[in-house]
């Protein structure tokens, strides 16, 4: 078994803002592959975000975000359960990086469930949750969020979103 030192566990804690002990716990099951670790990490964390689903989100922020020297504007409303997480930095950035999501994808709806049955196309082009992340596309926008619910250990819902885009 490898070492597991305090080094490591920070690293790890850094990386994924997880705890120390469910960071030390990870990399004693990865036996120190901090790979193998930020994956356990991560499921573990998506575990925990389906159960805080179904919590009400009644704080959050309105983001807006201008693209393109003014010719392409987003509203996004992103929700949480208290305003100590809307305050956050990392959900300010989550709900930037959505915005600008939204301005560079244009997608319909926000997730499957919000689909009507005339909307054409498949759902990761037309559901913003199922998109791949235009910063990372080996990730969702789906996953990004979980990400955050496993980071803060808050629920957190895309609320709403509009795209404006001038002659359209």
């Amino acid at each position: 078994m490898a070492e597991i030192t305090t080094s490591l566990i920070k690293e790890l804690r850094e990386a994924t803002g997880a705890g120390v002990m469910d960071a030390k716990r990870a990399l004693e099951e990865a036996n120190g592959d901090m790979n193998k670790a930020r994956e356990i990490i991560r499921e573990k964390g998506i575990a925990a975000a389906a159960k805080r689903s179904e919590r009400e989100t009644s704080q959050g922020v309105v983001e807006a975000y201008i693209h393109a020297g003014g010719r392409i504007g987003v509203l996004l409303e992103l929700n949480c359960e208290t305003d100590f997480v809307a305050n956050t930095a990392e959900f300010r950035s989550l709900a930037k990086d959505i915005a600008m999501q939204v301005a560079a994808m244009n997608p319909a709806v926000v997730s499957p469930e919000d689909r009507t049955p005339d909307l054409e196309g498949p759902d990761n082009e037309v559901c913003l949750t199922e998109q791949a992340f235009i910063r990372d596309p080996g990730r969702t926008i789906g996953e990004l969020v979980r990400d955050v619910v496993a980071k803060t250990g808050e629920n957190i819902r895309i609320s709403r979103f509009v795209r404006y885009e001038l002659g359209r």
